[in-house]
């Protein structure tokens, strides 16, 4: 739930001075990143104590897909990265939602590596693209976030096939 609040305290800080002042800057890299480090705590202390719950299971990815599409979506307003961008990483965030909701009678796909990756690699680049970086950190931020779009795709890819498969398996499991 504090992903949740901290997004619109990320995009009051990201808008503040039309997004050009330095500091506001500074302020909403560090709410995005209290906000991305308050998902890899909370996955961490509910495996330890097995407290994983259906309405865990249900808003935490939701909680991650709000904070990221508000970044790219901040991002992209303010006209710092393509909106192609934006749109290719939120058609599969919502698509691999939705694909969540298709499969959950079935069972759960648990998140892969390649997943996990796909994570970090946007939070780095999102954290390069609010960062105000010097002239010549620029092609870092560029690069990672090259690096981010293409494993979405492939991690989307991923996911779409082994949503199929479970669901195939799950409807001959029960006759239909």
């Amino acid at each position: 739930m504090t992903r949740l609040v901290l997004v619109p305290v990320f995009l009051l800080a990201l808008f503040t001075e039309d997004g050009t002042d330095s500091t506001w800057r500074l302020v909403a890299f560090a709410v995005f990143a209290l906000a991305s480090i308050t998902d890899h705590v909370d996955g961490k202390l509910a495996r330890k104590h097995g407290l994983i719950t259906d309405f865990g299971k249900i808003v935490d990815p939701i909680a991650d897909k709000a904070l990221t599409g508000a970044a790219l979506f901040g991002l992209s307003a303010l006209g710092e990265l393509p909106w192609w961008i934006t749109l290719v990483i939120a058609v599969r965030e919502v698509g691999v939602t939705l694909l969540r909701f298709w499969v959950i009678r079935h069972g759960v796909i648990p998140a892969s590596r390649g997943g996990k990756v796909k994570t970090l690699t946007q939070v780095f680049a999102i954290g390069a693209f609010l960062l105000p970086l010097p002239d010549w950190l620029t092609p870092v931020a560029w690069l990672s976030m090259g690096l981010a779009v293409v494993l979405t795709v492939v991690t989307g890819v991923d996911y779409v096939i082994r949503a199929v498969r479970l669901r195939a398996r799950g409807l001959r499991a029960i006759g239909k």
